[in-house]
């Protein structure tokens, strides 16, 4: 957690992401996440840098070609209504934000998203 010019505090999040997801993220001009698709009805922001690495290098490169690893801020009072899932090992931690939700979570928001990692 941290404080945004000492105005609200902030959660970091991370996102592995393929090149299409990414290129709406883009499109979105780095300041929100694009809807889900039907098949989506979970967004899952990781709450471990190092766990979002392993799904962008070993998951989305095998699937989608190219993997990134996204860094964005949320407003921590916002992220309390989402209780953190251990989906795997102790540093493997996500929040499991429903499809629906996802327009007002982005309105949470502080800053632009950001790329950290790329792996092909």
């Amino acid at each position: 957690m941290r404080s945004v010019s000492g105005q609200r505090e902030t959660t970091t999040l991370w996102r592995p992401t393929g090149p299409v997801e990414l290129g709406l993220v883009r499109e979105a001009g780095w300041r929100a996440w694009p809807p889900r698709l039907p098949e989506q009805p979970i967004f899952y922001p990781v709450l471990d840098e190092e766990y979002a690495v392993k799904i962008a290098r070993d998951w989305n490169v095998k699937h989608d070609g190219a993997g990134y690893v996204t860094r964005f801020e949320v407003e921590t009072d916002f992220l309390r209504r989402y209780p953190v899932r251990q989906a795997g090992g102790e540093t493997i931690l996500e929040l499991w934000v429903p499809a629906e939700e996802l327009e007002e979570f982005n309105a949470h928001l502080v800053g632009e998203i950001e790329v950290v990692h790329e792996f092909h």
